[in-house]
């Protein structure tokens, strides 16, 4: 049985999707790295943030210790809230609000965190939340390995009757993980859920290869659409133009949590920069040099070239920055400390497959030993990023 891990990534300071991604799938790379089946279930609420009922929540806020005034503020604000409903030009009579956290305020997402901060404590398996996003994984070798992720996904399911928060049922999948996996089958409540070979997991797309093509390639496709509006959009083909709409639009769709799913193969990383080539490609004057010549003359650096920057940037973050709590999981620093290091060199892991190495936890770490220590030493994020981008620069 895997030591419970319960992690709550949701409307938190230096949490987001990316650093949610890499948490979990740090100990689900761990366990397929050293030969286990490992079994994932995505959960999802039914309409989260309009069924969190007020009662509950209030009674919990009391149970935290919340300070009187502001629970009875709370209570207040969320009281006397009505709405009606308007179908083919009819209107319904006005009805109370009686549960839900108002949508669009600073104060409803804090709400909802503090009401699920209890969901899933006694988990015997990793389990992680963002919103109304809850993943639950673990080993499943054995039958009793079976049992263990049933058991909290019974209590989960317990969790949710008590709360009167029900889970979507049609949109719980269980995904089959590793060559020996035996494909056990779980129930949620009394509904089976159904096997799924590939989820979107907040934005990206998770094969049970664990090879992310099928990302790389959503990216792509998502990148060449906006490319391709531009270019049939926009009349101007002057770089002061077209740069700035290739990184506001194009470019993140190839960087949207790439950190956690930088691609494997070089075909895939070959998608990826082919994007970038065609925009650069389009820029007037650009059309006959090479692709290198273009990225210095728009200041540009490639893509892989700016993963190996996130890559560092995220490895700041991890181990001197806001993200140090959860560094502190993922990197140890290494014992054997020469005075001619940069002072943060982190210790080298084994692996045996390919998915771990290229795990940003393995893949990261040669590269970040390798820094200068005025780099790696900087003050704060944005003198990191200064001194680094000089430093890769000066690289061949």
């Amino acid at each position: 049985m895997v030591n419970g891990t319960n992690y709550n990534m949701v409307f938190t300071k230096g949490r987001s999707c990316q650093t949610n991604l890499i948490s979990f799938f740090e100990r689900v790379t761990d366990f397929l790295d050293k030969g286990n089946a490992v079994d994932l279930i995505y959960l999802d609420f039914s309409k989260a943030f309009d069924t969190v009922p007020h009662g509950e929540l209030l009674l919990k806020l009391d149970k935290m210790g919340i300070n009187r005034k502001i629970e009875r503020w709370i209570g207040n604000w969320l009281k006397g809230r009505l709405q009606r409903v308007l179908l083919k030009g009819e209107l319904s009579s006005w009805r109370e609000v009686t549960s839900g956290v108002p949508q669009g305020s600073v104060l409803g997402p804090i709400l909802f965190n503090l009401f699920i901060t209890d969901l899933g404590t006694k988990s015997g398996n990793v389990l992680i939340k963002f919103a109304d996003d809850t993943k639950l994984g673990g080993i499943a070798n054995l039958e009793k390995d079976r049992d263990t992720l049933q058991e909290d996904l019974d209590d989960l399911v317990n969790w949710s009757n008590r709360n009167r928060m029900k889970f979507n049922s049609e949109k719980c999948k269980v995904m089959h993980l590793g060559i020996n996996n035996k494909n056990f089958s779980y129930k949620l409540g009394t509904h089976q859920l159904e096997v799924t070979e590939e989820e979107k997991d907040l934005g990206v797309l998770v094969d049970h290869r664990m090879t992310m093509s099928c990302q790389c390639d959503m990216a792509v496709k998502k990148a060449n659409v906006i490319l391709g509006c531009i270019r049939r959009g926009i009349s101007s083909r002057d770089k002061e133009v077209l740069v700035p709409l290739y990184k506001a639009l194009v470019r993140p769709h190839l960087e949207y949590c790439v950190q956690f799913w930088s691609p494997m193969f070089k075909k895939d990383e070959f998608k990826l920069e082919q994007v970038q080539r065609r925009a650069t490609r389009m820029i007037r004057g650009m059309e006959n040099l090479s692709y290198e010549r273009r990225l210095r003359e728009l200041g540009l650096f490639s893509l892989t070239k700016r993963r190996l920057r996130g890559d560092m940037i995220a490895l700041y973050k991890y181990i001197r920055g806001i993200n140090t709590r959860e560094g502190e999981e993922l990197f140890k620093l290494s014992t054997n400390v020469d005075t001619r290091t940069n002072g943060y060199k982190l210790a080298t892991r084994k692996f045996r497959l390919e998915i771990r190495r290229r795990f940003l936890t393995i893949r990261g770490v040669k590269f970040w030993n390798s820094l200068p220590r005025e780099v790696v030493g900087a003050k704060d994020l944005s003198c990191f990023k200064i001194k680094l981008d000089k430093f890769m620069e000066e690289m061949v």
